[in-house]
């Protein structure tokens, strides 16, 4: 017996759908693309971040790969590997973790790359248009490949030129003012006993 693909028409109908599963999809052309699962050390990474972050701003406003970003183009949607949102964004989310386009975009999206040119191209091309046309006033993007972070902040309807963090860097940034975290921190092993 051969099973459909389900299609989509609308960006609600896909809202509407659930395989019974907890699998993410992107939706691109009205079909589910199953986001594949991330990488031990990209999860690593993103919940060392995650720990910093949470401090400053409170562990309910940072969220990690489960969040839902709807964007414009194709796929329909987005699961950033963490996000800072908004006060606001807290109500919102109880029903699902989904920030629609009607809702205000979140302070900070942050991706890891993944190993690969596809990979690269989505983090710093593809991504990056689209959390641009968002209005995210700030992405970053690590990268373990080159132990690097760049920063792109929002100035009007743009994203600037990325400011490229290395080791001898520290990160800071203009939506959480309190931060202050080595980028070598990011990349050196934690020894565990």
């Amino acid at each position: 017996m051969v099973q459909l693909k389900p299609r989509f028409h609308s960006f609600e109908e896909y809202l509407a759908y659930d395989d019974g599963s907890d699998k993410l999809y992107e939706l691109f052309n009205g079909e589910l693309i199953e986001v594949p699962p991330e990488s031990g050390f990209n999860v690593e990474l993103a919940t060392y971040v995650l720990l910093q972050l949470a401090p400053l701003v409170g562990y309910q406003r940072v969220r990690g790969h489960g969040l839902e970003l709807e964007v414009r183009g194709e796929p329909r949607n987005r699961f950033p590997d963490l996000a800072v949102i908004r006060e606001d964004h807290i109500a919102l989310l109880k029903p699902r973790n989904t920030i629609r386009l009607t809702m205000p975009p979140p302070l900070l999206v942050v991706e890891i790359v993944s190993p690969g040119e596809l990979q690269r191209n989505r983090d710093y091309v593809a991504k990056r248009t689209q959390y641009e046309n968002l209005s995210i006033p700030e992405y970053w993007i690590i990268d373990p490949q080159e132990q690097t972070v760049a920063v792109f902040t929002l100035q009007g309807d743009r994203y600037l030129e990325a400011k490229i963090l290395t080791d001898r860097d520290r990160l800071s940034s203009p939506q959480l003012p309190t931060l202050d975290l080595a980028i070598a921190d990011l990349f050196t092993p934690v020894e565990r006993e």
